[in-house]
């Protein structure tokens, strides 16, 4: 049973607010961009005073959620080619900075297999000062709503279960 598209949207705009701040971007008008979502983590070890940090850490991610009847490989292309050109100027790297990765979503009711080879076969990498201040990682997914299916670049294996999850979830609720 396909679920509807709308429907799955709320479902992970729900689930990415629990820790991710979603804002609204102006996408160019022949993108079909949702929501992006910002993630911020920082840990960090101190000794007897906040002041003598012994290390610290920062891990972050922007997620960018785009949604249409189909994609076609002209517009995965332009989807992850603006993320990229969005995200990679956010990126502050310093030596407590570990990673930043840019995850790409795509939402469909169906997918074509030949389509979808340019989002698996898309990679993108970059080391900051030889990994000395962190890196940046492409993680991409498409999400098939008809066959409830998720195809990831190599990068973005883990997506495939947490989609699988959403299926669940929305299994559950009807």
């Amino acid at each position: 049973m396909a679920i509807e598209r709308l429907e799955f949207l709320e479902i992970l705009k729900d689930s990415y607010s629990a820790y991710y701040n979603i804002s609204d971007v102006k996408a160019p008008e022949n993108l079909p961009l949702i929501f992006r979502a910002d993630y911020f983590s920082r840990q960090e070890k101190y000794w007897i005073d906040k002041k003598n940090t012994i290390w610290g850490n920062e891990t972050n991610e922007y997620a960018y959620v785009f949604s249409a009847p189909e994609f076609d490989k002209e517009l995965i292309k332009k989807c992850i080619d603006f993320a990229l050109d969005d995200a990679l100027p956010r990126v502050k790297p310093h030596r407590e900075h570990q990673y930043t990765n840019v995850k790409v979503v795509l939402v469909a009711e169906h997918f074509d297999e030949k389509d979808v080879k340019e989002l698996t076969k898309r990679e993108f990498t970059k080391s900051y000062k030889f990994s000395l201040h962190g890196f940046t990682n492409l993680l991409s997914a498409a999400v098939d709503l008809e066959k409830q299916k998720t195809y990831t670049n190599r990068a973005g294996y883990r997506l495939a279960d947490f989609f699988k999850k959403l299926f669940a979830v929305r299994e559950e609720k009807t």
